[in-house]
């Protein structure tokens, strides 16, 4: 997995894939857009797609559709696909995002805190399972291995056992 995967955002209105944008852009990730399941489907199967941001309802293929296609086929398995809806919370829907396996299924509006963060995480895992160090933004630039501290446990010797005295006398009542 290449350092330059991008995230793919997917809606069918354009004010709703500007304001996607906008919240997605200071993560600092490529972003790839889209406005129908069709172009969202042709870009994941080039490649290079580390999240997919879907809208739930589209005319043609939904988000739904598109993230059952995505699941089905090897080379786009291991996208995880973010479902956004402003259709308000439906069980079925939900339900079916569930068993599709989406890694989150979000109502608008959207909370551009949880979204940066859930993408944020989804891109870095995402790089981790293709065997690429994740590219990494933001102000916790940590090198790739953290430092093992010392273990302050001391161990065990077969002396340190501990013997508790049995109690010959009986309880008070």
């Amino acid at each position: 997995m290449s350092t330059d995967m991008k995230v793919l955002l997917v809606d069918d209105h354009e004010d709703n894939l500007f304001a996607l944008e906008s919240i997605l852009a200071p993560l600092g990730y490529p972003l790839e857009l889209a406005t129908s399941g069709d172009a969202a489907l042709k870009a994941a199967l080039h490649g290079g797609i580390a999240v997919a941001v879907l809208d739930v309802v589209m005319p043609g293929v939904s988000g739904l559709d598109v993230a059952g296609y995505l699941g089905r086929l090897a080379q786009t398995q291991l996208i995880p696909v973010i479902l956004v809806t402003g259709m308000g919370h439906d069980a079925a829907t939900a339900d079916q995002a569930l068993r599709l396996g989406v890694a989150d299924y979000l109502i608008k509006p959207l909370d551009p805190w949880a979204l940066r963060i859930k993408v944020q995480y989804l891109y870095r895992t995402s790089a981790l399972l293709a065997g690429a160090p994740p590219r990494q933004r933001g102000p916790r630039n940590h090198p790739p291995e953290q430092p093992q501290l010392p273990s302050r446990r001391r161990p065990s010797r077969p002396t340190d056992v501990v013997r508790v005295p049995r109690r010959t006398e009986e309880p008070p009542r």
